[in-house]
């Protein structure tokens, strides 16, 4: 697995990573979160020894990572850095050549993924004229083209349709279920959400939670509750023992000081007319992501 312990950077007086630590487990994909400037970029260059920590370590099973470690690691960065005149196919061959796969062995990886990818049209298109989306995919073609063991993703989803966005999510699966750990950063949190073994949340160069989305919505689980009945449910504004968040008609978002208060609730819906839902709030990741950064 990779892990991070302590790793720590400074421009100058501002301390831009303080103390990192987490864990991308093998076969996993990690979702990597937080706002702009929270230190995600300076931490997936330093993982590819694009920069250097001024303390603190990276590892990969257990040993500090060396130059040879990182030829077989995948990395897209934010910026898009393919050359823009040459043709996709040709490019992404390149790209597995320089990585030592043979000329033959090279051109058959890179048109599987491009097929994979819903590229194979473009194949023989310069990158300057696709479009932002397809440009998308081609870095991510360009990152995973060498069959990466360890992948290192900076907004891979910016700027594609939802079409596209759902094929993406299943190479990175596909490549996650090859045993190797995947990292990518997103602010598109319901994409982190739905596609994520586990979570990573940054801010001000701090890592203020990591676990399973699981142990995370655990941890930081709301006790609110949500009620939808066919008649209006002004009345639970005066319930003793409630709290309501939001209201609109008959559908109300609501705390309960107790387990009695609650049920109390439900059975003077029942008693005004057809209860159409009665159920406890899904903690989202958007929610654990602004109860623990504020």
């Amino acid at each position: 697995m990779l892990e991070l312990h302590d790793v720590t950077k400074r421009y100058g007086e501002r301390l831009a990573l303080d103390a990192v630590t987490f864990t991308v487990g093998d076969g996993r994909l990690t979702g990597f979160v937080g706002g702009n400037g929270a230190g995600k970029t300076t931490t997936m260059r330093i993982i590819l020894g694009v920069l250097a920590a001024d303390g603190g370590s990276v590892t990969l099973g257990g040993a500090a990572l060396t130059e040879a470690d990182r030829r077989r690691f995948g990395y897209m960065p934010e910026e898009r850095g393919l050359y823009p005149k040459m043709r996709l196919l040709e490019q992404t061959v390149y790209l597995a050549r320089l990585h030592g796969w043979s000329p033959a062995t090279a051109r058959r990886n890179a048109l599987e993924l491009l097929e994979r990818l819903g590229l194979a049209e473009r194949a023989d298109d310069t990158i300057e004229s696709l479009s932002l989306g397809n440009q998308q995919r081609a870095q991510i073609a360009a990152a995973l083209v060498h069959r990466p063991e360890v992948l290192v993703l900076d907004e891979p989803f910016s700027g594609l349709d939802p079409m596209a966005v759902e094929t993406v999510q299943g190479v990175l699966a596909d490549v996650a279920a090859s045993g190797a750990p995947v990292l990518f950063s997103s602010h598109q949190l319901d994409i982190v959400e739905r596609l994520c073994d586990d979570l990573v949340i940054i801010a001000d160069g701090r890592i203020r939670a990591s676990g399973s989305g699981e142990a995370l919505r655990t941890q930081h689980a709301t006790e609110r509750w949500e009620l939808l009945m066919t008649g209006d449910a002004g009345w639970l504004r005066q319930a003793p023992g409630i709290r309501v968040d939001e209201f609109d008609g008959g559908w109300a978002l609501f705390e309960a000081e107790s387990d009695a208060a609650r049920r109390a609730v439900l059975a003077e819906a029942m008693a005004r007319g057809e209860v159409v839902t009665f159920t406890r709030e899904h903690t989202t990741l958007a929610q654990i992501f602004r109860e623990v950064v504020r």
